[in-house]
């Protein structure tokens, strides 16, 4: 499995790409923005399964460069970064990053991360844009004014279509599925990102409050403490937490 790695230091490269060839990862280091956009130009090579984007380049910011990236290939993209505040990993995540590492971070945890974005975007044969439940209706689901289409992965508050990533919709598609019913944090997390490691949760909360903060409805999906999250259809009301 080829991996991007974009980190401007030489000698943490370095020391990184050792531990993961160890893995069985080839890396190919790119030491800036510039640069890593034209590696990930199409060509003959085998295509990358992640990106490592470090958010600190001599170019231009980490944030611009996924931004880029977005638009020019759907490559899984984990961002590295000290920057550990929740509204930096939001608009890491609304530039369409796949997950948000904070340094200082452990190796395991990282190779633990790479794993789980390219499992669930078919870097290792799975299908990562495909809807969460297979078999899922063609019919749009209307939730109030939201509508989650699921066949063509649009979501739209009224007449406005709400741009996702690719994980906020799955998310999203999951719990619109079945509104009212408590899905229990490991079991969307093994849903939505094919994985039971524990790590994730984390980027689970970011992602619900991104879903929350860019669909304007703060209530559309609600916690239930100790347990995990549901939808709440707008006008339904909700239901006490269950016990």
């Amino acid at each position: 499995m080829r991996l991007l790695l974009v980190e401007d230091d030489d000698h943490v490269a370095a020391a990184l790409s050792a531990v993961l060839s160890r893995h069985g990862l080839t890396v190919v280091h790119a030491r800036s923005g510039e640069e890593a956009l034209q590696a990930l130009l199409p060509d003959d090579a085998e295509p990358f399964a992640v990106v490592l984007l470090d958010l600190g380049l001599p170019d231009q910011d980490g944030f611009e460069v996924c931004g880029r990236i977005r638009r020019i290939c759907s490559t899984p993209v984990i961002m590295v970064t000290a920057r550990s505040d929740v509204r930096s990993r939001i608009h890491g995540l609304n530039l369409g990053a796949d997950d948000y590492v904070v340094k200082p971070y452990d190796t395991g945890e990282l190779l633990a991360r790479i794993h789980a974005v390219s499992r669930r975007n078919g870097a290792a044969g799975g299908g990562g844009d495909q809807p969460v439940e297979d078999g899922a209706p063609a019919e749009p689901l209307r939730l109030g004014t939201v509508t989650v289409e699921l066949s063509t992965r649009q979501v739209s508050v009224g007449d406005a279509v709400v741009p996702l990533t690719r994980k906020e919709f799955d998310l999203l598609a999951l719990l619109a599925q079945r509104p009212g019913v408590v899905f229990r944090r490991e079991q969307i997390i093994s849903e939505v990102w094919r994985t039971s490691w524990e790590g994730t949760g984390r980027t689970l909360e970011v992602h619900i409050a991104s879903l929350r903060a860019k669909l304007r409805m703060p209530a559309l999906i609600e916690t239930v403490r100790g347990v995990g999250y549901r939808l709440v259809v707008p006008g339904a009301g909700s239901r006490p937490p269950a016990s």
